[in-house]
């Protein structure tokens, strides 16, 4: 799976802290009470400088890692 097999979008709402979310072309900086809809297929990359606190609404099945698998990836139908 690459990232551009998203199945849906997804909403990152910010509940404690700050974050970051890395495009190709740029970074979207979100802060407490702050969300971001981040629509079908789009590459993205999260960060946090000194840790935070999120809500993330996805369709299941969506795959936490995107296609780098690894000891990182959960497995599918299970709360992260």
């Amino acid at each position: 799976m690459t990232p551009l097999d998203i199945l849906a979008d997804e909403v990152f709402i910010v509940l404690d802290g700050e974050m970051s979310i890395e495009f190709r072309d740029g970074r979207v900086n979100l802060r407490v009470g702050e969300m971001l809809v981040m629509p079908k297929g789009v590459e993205h990359k999260l960060f946090a400088q000194n840790g935070c606190k999120i809500m993330l609404v996805e369709s299941a099945g969506t795959i936490n890692t995107g296609d780098a698998g690894g000891n990182l990836t959960a497995e599918d139908n299970v709360w992260i």
